[in-house]
């Protein structure tokens, strides 16, 4: 069973990130020298995805704009001999991937975002990655999705990305609760929404990455609102529970929340360390602001 759709819910207002967000999109904020968009659709196409569903809303025309040709830009770079430059733009978008983009009118929550991909996703298993969530897999090994999509088509079943979260940090995760399944799976029989930790099933917190089987969908549809009032992702999942299983993946590598100021930096810092060209030299600089 390959996995080859995936929505990215982008609709979000990122009010955390106000004024920085008042005229762009937050999935566009730049970490070391991409916006996390593109590192959410690379590591999505890393996994054989190829049919990108983006959930805008009215204020995301960027992303559109990002990973559509700019033949202007294009044409210039050729001319000028920048022949690097060029197929770095060009590779933002394959030739082999596509982009598709639905409006969400309303923000209702990530469930509903989600229902909003359904028309196009249709009868098939299908990913979900937040942007928010920008993942990078272990050093020389495989990306996180491509890590759950080889679980998936192992299981046949729903596989969500799961971490250990520190106590005081549990109210801001969907809790996950279950048994061993081999190696990095658990089989889950519990899921709730930000649960206080005093009543919390376990400390393991689902990730902004997940494959999803379809019958999800009717899950989320039939549901009543939850926490925040809104349309949560995480109810479906747990109806989903009842007639399905669905496993926890305790993925190899490491999460930054670009969603906080913290998150955000740290991914800039450790990402700059580690690219080939920027990395010694930013290495030397950082230990000369030690001194």
């Amino acid at each position: 069973m390959k996995v080859t759709k995936a929505i990215f819910p982008v609709a979000g207002l990122g009010t955390r990130f106000l004024p920085a967000t008042k005229a762009q999109p937050k999935e566009m904020l730049p970490v070391v020298d991409k916006p996390l968009i593109q590192y959410a659709v690379e590591e999505a196409y890393a996994a054989g995805v190829r049919e990108m569903i983006f959930v805008t809303g009215r204020h995301k025309r960027p992303i559109e704009d990002h990973f559509d040709m700019t033949f202007e830009l294009e044409v210039a770079l050729e001319q000028a001999g920048k022949k690097e430059l060029l197929e770095v733009v060009r590779s933002v978008k394959p030739d082999d991937m596509e982009c598709i983009y639905v409006r969400q009118a309303q923000a209702l929550g990530l469930g509903h975002a989600v229902l909003c991909g359904q028309r196009l996703v249709g009868n098939e298993p299908f990913a979900v990655l937040l942007a928010d969530d920008l993942m990078v897999g272990p050093q020389g090994g495989q990306p996180v999705l491509a890590q759950m999509a080889t679980a998936f088509r192992q299981q046949g079943r729903s596989v969500i990305a799961v971490q250990e979260v520190p106590e005081d940090q549990v109210h801001k995760y969907g809790i996950v609760a279950g048994e061993p399944a081999g190696g990095p799976l658990i089989r889950i029989e519990r899921i709730v929404e930000k649960p206080k930790a005093n009543v919390a099933p376990s400390r393991m917190g689902v990730a902004g990455r997940y494959i999803l089987t379809p019958g999800v969908f009717d899950e989320i549809r039939n549901q009543p609102r939850g926490v925040g009032g809104e349309i949560q992702l995480t109810d479906g999942i747990a109806g989903l529970l009842r007639r399905e299983k669905v496993f926890a993946y305790r993925y190899e590598g490491k999460r930054y929340d670009c969603g906080s100021k913290e998150g955000f930096l740290q991914a800039n810092v450790e990402l700059a360390l580690a690219h080939p060209d920027l990395g010694p030299g930013f290495r030397d600089y950082l230990r000369q602001l030690q001194l």
